[in-house]
């Protein structure tokens, strides 16, 4: 049973920003497609309906090195815990330079898959189990499974709002560099029962994230790391989703941005709009040689605004606490 999987691409001009820089959307795609693979062929080893993995949720995930336009992405996945109806894959992202040979670890990013059945895209399929090296690396799995469960169930609650726009907004506040995407779900960009990739959704919102960090700060910029996405309901081709991004805090040197997608179902509008994913990415703002700037401070307006920042301040705080206990352990 492989619970291993490998792909490698160069990285072209349509990967990257106008400085060379890899899109940490492209990025995503890649980790998602590879996740992808894994967990569809894993959830497929047994007897019964043929299934498709289908993205849940994406744990943090840090990019920790830039990649640039001629490298070539190593995306290495691999399966590491599964309970009864969900697969975990834990992938690493390398970046190695062809004409030198140096290798950079770029990313480490942990997907959490479900098994949806070809025949009843409403079937979820009971996980193979997976054998595991000792009692205790199963027991942190279920751990790791339980936290994320109850993660989403929190994120749930708050999927109601939405973000409103305001005319002609002041600079560095909330309104001035909010933003929004618009894309009609077309084959392309759906598996083989009609069901958005995740990889392309976390492009998109990468891409709206982008939008809005570079009106902030109105220099180049690139993604620092991406908090918990959660995939609330399956995205159909022929939706329209509408990707919204937003300021939410912004550190000395780091902005966080909150992003929404809704979609709209336009041949079964009886279904109505629906929040089908969340997530707040962190970006850095970049000089002409690749070095961090200080980032504008956000204005903010009323006490939502405020509250979202304070939010958005525990949760810088809490990852910076993490870094620092990361690097303590590895000394």
């Amino acid at each position: 049973m492989a619970s291993h999987y490998e792909l490698s691409r160069i990285m072209r001009p349509d990967d990257a920003n106008i400085v060379g820089n890899v899109h940490g959307g492209t990025i995503l795609k890649m980790i998602e497609e590879a996740g992808c693979i894994i967990g569809t062929r894993h959830c497929n080893t047994q007897n019964g309906d043929r299934c498709v993995a289908a993205l849940a949720r994406v744990e943090r995930t840090d990019f920790l090195h830039p990649m640039f336009i001629g490298e070539v992405a190593h995306v290495s996945a691999e399966i590491t815990y599964t309970s009864k109806h969900s697969v975990e894959v834990q992938v690493n992202v390398l970046s190695e330079n062809i004409v030198t040979g140096a290798k950079k670890l770029t990313n480490k990013a942990t997907l959490w898959y479900v098994p949806f059945s070809l025949q009843n895209v409403a079937k979820i399929i009971e996980v193979p189990p997976i054998e595991y090296s000792s009692p205790e690396q199963e027991e942190a799995g279920k751990k790791r499974y339980e936290a994320q469960k109850l993660e989403r169930l929190e994120t749930k609650e708050r999927n109601g709002e939405i973000i409103m726009s305001v005319s002609l907004p002041e600079p560095y506040t909330v309104a001035f560099s909010q933003s929004s995407l618009i894309h009609l779900v077309g084959p392309s960009d759906c598996t083989l029962h009609g069901f958005v990739h995740g990889g392309v959704t976390m492009k998109l919102m990468d891409e709206v994230a982008g939008i809005v960090a570079a009106r902030h700060c109105k220099t180049n910029i690139v993604t620092a790391s991406v908090d918990a996405i959660n995939f609330h309901r399956k995205i159909k081709k022929g939706c329209v989703i509408t990707i919204s991004g937003r300021m939410t805090f912004t550190s000395n040197k780091s902005m966080e941005i909150e992003v929404l997608v809704d979609a709209d179902p336009l041949v079964e509008a009886e279904k109505g709009k629906y929040r089908a994913a969340t997530a707040f990415f962190t970006y850095i703002s970049l000089d002409k040689d690749n070095k961090p700037l200080p980032v504008p401070p956000l204005k903010l307006d009323g006490e939502e605004e405020q509250k979202r920042f304070e939010e958005g301040k525990a949760r810088y705080l809490q990852n910076k606490a993490k870094r620092l206990a990361d690097k303590e352990r590895q000394q």
